[in-house]
């Protein structure tokens, strides 16, 4: 018997515990998951079925455009639910998306009610071409059960749209990848050419420009990595070549695919969630497509029990929490609607992206993704330590409260073009760490897991990220970067200003280490931690060990995704010149977690060496800088 789910007015089946223990999601789940989320928007469809016009603030590129994603999104979702049936539609949503195919194509760029947009250059309200990936991919996904049915003059018209994006600049970044998926669909049904051929090798090209290893693509030049390694980056070259069959890029992009999930794997909480960090969270459970996706393929390390435990339970943790909200459509936000988690590129159908996390629905029902018993998550089993050099990550994940943090060393929003300018400051990818139970705070609060250099007054920001490398041994990692400080007000920079981080991390503890060089007179330095709300059960601490000579808590009124109001520990000094500073923080869920001034034993500091000495099993941790070099033993 169907009932609402707690805080989703989607209906879905009554839990299966028996092949499901952890999540009680199964196949039948996704199914269910899926038309609750498609019958709730197409209450919104235009007459002509070409646009969904979704209720709420448009985005940068317009409403006209915004109708559009509505349409596409949501026919990624119903072309993995219908091409995972083998073609059966007991709802009729193909004949739907037929109808909005035909309308929307048969006078684009009109300003009508049904008209789409047309297919430009991504600085010309390029939004469009994104959009038409989705569609190029639904319909290769059901050509049997819509392409091929569809009068020819209507088959000219889809192709005539489509082949904007062919024609047209993408942004410098996965949008290289929409052309890609366009002319593998039009490929796929006999309509290949030259012009077709040249965005296939294009961003193949680029791909290997953007891929730096251990399963990590960069988002275009820079240093960006994010979700959309797996839900972009991933997806679209690996379920291309399993369409097409092409066993090459198959095993080419597959190995690249496995190996993202070795790391990538332990990047959600033991409650389901995806690690909150980089741009386009409301995308949420398409966090899982990758992981679904590699299941499907077998480009994966992870067991089928394993990985549906995973993405049933990001599909579930989202569902549980209200993302829905009341109407069954998905808010622009996190768990409900959250502005700070929104790009000015968000509209009311963005969260519909997380339609791609449905790709697992192409796996049949006797497929073992479906039929294996569910496994623990990898943040469930042992505390796990993973550096990652090549991104400049470092996992951190603790069994007794299933939370995982990411330290991040690496990872930047600043584009090769870019200045450091302190206004564009992005707290999704400028903060020190990251994890599946907190959120960064907004730009007007204080800044969580950050460590400012403070001049007349003035707080400094984190731009551009220049890894220092990455290791370990077992049961504990590190990974070290540098950045120039720059600030919003004042002058934008001071001359030669510089901080160097070191994060250690054992069990539930974080040591960070840095050297301030640089530093004018009268500065101060600030050292943040992680931001938490009260009744979340969630705890943060912060122990100065060395440099540090006061320590209070901020507040941050506008809260983060998780909560609606947070408090953060701070930790401030005097500097001038070149100054070492080292903490302990802490972020757990562990019920009588022993304080952190009992931790550590001991602290010996020389010139640019620090050692610190654990008091639980006299381990000692050495960080070094000048080239950074970290022991510990």
């Amino acid at each position: 018997m169907n009932r609402p789910h707690p805080a989703s007015p989607l209906e879905l089946p009554a839990d299966d515990r028996a092949t499901s223990p952890v999540t009680g999601y199964t196949r039948a789940h996704w199914e269910a998951a899926a038309d609750g989320l498609l019958k709730a928007a197409w209450r919104w469809a235009t007459p002509g079925s070409a646009m969904l016009d979704l209720p709420g603030r448009p985005s940068a590129s317009g409403v006209r455009s915004d109708g559009l994603e509505g349409y596409a999104r949501t026919f990624l979702a119903a072309a993995f639910r219908v091409a995972g049936a083998g073609g059966e539609d007991p709802h009729g949503w193909l004949g739907r998306y037929a109808d909005g195919l035909a309308a929307g194509t048969r006078t684009p760029g009109r300003d009508d009610a049904e008209s789409w947009p047309l297919i430009r250059d991504h600085t010309v309200f390029g939004q469009p071409m994104v959009e038409s990936a989705s569609v190029a991919i639904g319909l290769r996904l059901t050509r049997p059960w819509l392409w091929d049915r569809l009068d020819p003059a209507v088959q000219d018209r889809a192709e005539e749209w489509l082949r904007g994006a062919l024609r047209h600049t993408p942004a410098a970044n996965n949008w290289y990848l929409f052309p890609y998926s366009v002319a593998g669909f039009l490929e796929s049904v006999g309509r290949g050419d030259a012009e077709t051929a040249r965005a296939r090798e294009r961003a193949r090209d680029l791909m290997e420009v953007w891929y730096r290893g251990q399963g990590w693509y960069a988002d275009g030049d820079g240093r960006a990595f994010d979700h959309y390694n797996g839900w972009a980056l991933h997806i679209y070259p690996v379920l291309d070549a399993h369409l097409s069959g092409d066993a090459e890029f198959a095993a080419h992009y597959g190995a690249r695919l496995r190996e993202h999930l070795e790391s990538f794997g332990l990047l959600f909480g033991g409650d389901g969630a995806p690690i909150h960090f980089g741009r386009s969270l409301t995308y949420r459970f398409a966090a899982g497509s990758a992981v679904g996706l590699g299941a499907l393929t077998g480009h994966t390390p992870l067991t089928p029990g394993t990985s549906r435990r995973v993405i049933s339970g990001a599909l579930r943790y989202f569902l549980d929490r209200g993302a829905t909200g009341t109407d069954g459509l998905l808010s622009l936000g996190w768990h409900g609607p959250h502005d700070a988690t929104l790009q000015p590129y968000s509209g009311p159908s963005s969260p519909y992206w997380a339609s791609k996390a449905f790709v697992s629905l192409l796996a049949p029902a006797d497929h073992p993704l479906w039929t294996a018993t569910e496994e623990p998550a990898p943040s469930e089993g042992p505390d796990r330590v993973l550096a990652l050099p090549a991104p400049g990550l470092l996992v951190q994940s603790t069994r007794v409260d299933g939370i995982v943090r990411l330290h991040n060393h690496g990872s930047d929003h600043v584009r090769p073009h870019e200045g450091e300018s302190a206004a564009q400051d992005d707290p999704l990818y400028s903060r020190q760490a990251y994890s599946t139970v907190t959120g960064p705070t907004a730009p007007a609060n204080a800044a969580d897991n950050h460590l400012a250099v403070v001049v007349g007054g003035n707080r400094s920001r984190r731009r551009a990220i220049r890894p220092l490398g990455a290791g370990g041994g077992e049961g504990w990692g590190w990974a070290a970067s540098w950045h120039r400080p720059v600030f919003a007000s004042g002058a934008a920079t001071e001359p030669g200003l510089r901080v160097e981080s070191v994060t250690v991390v054992r069990g539930r503890y974080e040591l960070r280490v840095h050297r301030v060089l640089g530093a004018p007179p009268g500065a101060r330095v600030e050292e943040t931690g992680w931001a938490t709300g009260s009744g979340s059960g969630v705890m943060s601490a912060l122990h100065g060990l060395h440099g540090w000579e006061s320590r209070d808590e901020v507040r941050a009124p506008q809260g983060t995704a998780y909560t609606p109001w947070a408090v953060l520990p701070r930790l401030g000094a005097g500097a001038e010149g070149t100054v070492v500073l080292a903490a302990l923080a802490s972020l757990t869920a562990e019920p009588g977690a022993a304080a952190l001034d009992t931790v550590v034993s001991g602290v010996n500091v020389d010139g640019d060496t620090v050692e610190v000495c654990w008091a639980e099993d006299a381990a000692t941790t050495r960080v070094a800088f000048g080239p950074v070099t970290v022991e510990h033993g």
